[in-house]
């Protein structure tokens, strides 16, 4: 096992540990959840197969069915199909903070509730969800899954963590720690050789990023040093061409969400260096041979942060209201780098978003667990 475990300028600690405890509560009352529990007649897969809808497809007015589906960039519709991804999402949190009060209390009550639901979710019979996303992020009429729908399980990310964390507690046997590293290591070798990974991996902009930060995640987690290699060097000689001199990321700024896609993608680019920093090769510290590196990143979107009323650009069109939203990059470049302004702001910020779409973009609910 690839140890998770990084050296910090500032020791970090756990913030706000009665709300953790006060969610942990509630996610042992809440019921187990499995991607079998709802389908859509849309699907093309089957009842393990996860399936969603593109965010910003809508039925074509010119054409009686409505289909093929146009795109509204940045315009959510509603009326998709999310009910996979919002169970996965909720899995997830469940997972988190019943985890979380396991780390703080040393109660198995927790760790058990929290291995319930990864062995459901993940491994019976009747109920796993299927290691791979063939069917994710549909457009009616044009496709019945895209590459671009990898994005959906970047919440998966926190799991490998959590179950890293709960490893030796009394509910987590040898069988289920093992199923769920194959589980992991199938979909990572999906991921990496099926057309629609292929084509995200390549993506030059957030989409990119996010598979990265998945394969890397899920490559430490299964043990797999090449795949970690290659995602370390992929950051370095790909990911960051995407970042312009200022650090800003162009393919970001010209979209209709500005914003809410400029701190998402240096998110995920802070999980990445987190993820596969290391004492001989810091990636904190690295700078591409044209200048790009997240340090200049994080000096271009931290003002606009600090003060959204400076940002030079248009606003979103659609829950600019729900940004800046606390978010895990601020506590673990806050540590890792001594920027206190960012640790500031996350304990400014409310402990969590009411607004749908920022809950959708933050991936980390609990960066205390990463560190």
């Amino acid at each position: 096992m690839i140890t998770y475990k990084k050296q910090y300028k500032i020791q970090p600690e756990w913030r706000n540990q009665d709300w953790v405890i006060e969610k942990a509560q509630a996610a042992l009352k809440a019921p187990v959840l499995h991607i079998t529990d709802i389908a859509s007649q849309r699907s093309a897969g089957g009842p393990h197969d996860y399936y969603s809808n593109g965010d910003y497809w809508w039925p074509n007015p010119d054409t009686k069915d409505g289909l093929p589906y146009i795109q509204r960039d940045g315009q959510t519709n509603p009326d998709n199909f999310n009910g996979h991804r919002i169970i996965m999402r909720q899995m997830r949190t469940n997972v988190v903070f019943l985890t979380s009060a396991y780390v703080l209390t040393g109660e198995e009550q927790y760790a058990d509730r929290a291995v319930t639901h990864l062995k459901e979710f993940f491994l019976d019979e009747d109920t796993y969800m299927s290691p791979h996303l063939q069917y994710a992020q549909a457009i009616l009429g044009l496709c019945a899954g895209r590459g671009i729908g990898i994005i959906d399980t970047l919440h998966l990310v926190d799991v490998v963590f959590c179950i890293e964390h709960l490893k030796g507690c009394r509910a987590m046997t040898e069988e289920i720690y093992t199923g769920l590293k194959t589980w992991f290591c199938r979909y990572l070798g999906w991921m990496l050789t099926d057309p629609n990974g292929i084509q995200e991996m390549n993506k030059d902009n957030n989409h990119g990023v996010c598979f990265f930060v998945q394969a890397a995640a899920f490559a430490l987690f299964t043990d797999n040093e090449r795949i970690v290699d290659f995602c370390r060097e992929y950051y370095k000689k790909g990911l960051l061409k995407q970042e312009a001199e200022d650090g800003s990321f162009p393919r970001e700024t010209g979209r209709t969400k500005p914003y809410n896609y400029s701190i998402f993608v240096v998110d995920n680019m802070v999980s990445l260096c987190h993820l596969l920093s290391k004492p001989e090769e810091n990636l904190w510290e690295y700078e591409s041979p044209s200048g790009r590196s997240i340090k200049k990143a994080l000096d271009f979107i931290t003002p606009y942060v600090l003060d959204k009323s400076s940002w030079p650009y248009e606003p979103d069109v659609m829950h600019y209201e729900a940004f800046p939203a606390r978010t895990g990059y601020m506590m673990l470049a806050g540590c890792t780098l001594g920027r206190e302004e960012l640790l500031k702001l996350y304990d400014s910020l409310p402990v969590e978003s009411t607004d749908e779409e920022a809950r959708r973009n933050i991936a980390t609910r609990q960066p205390m667990l990463w560190m």
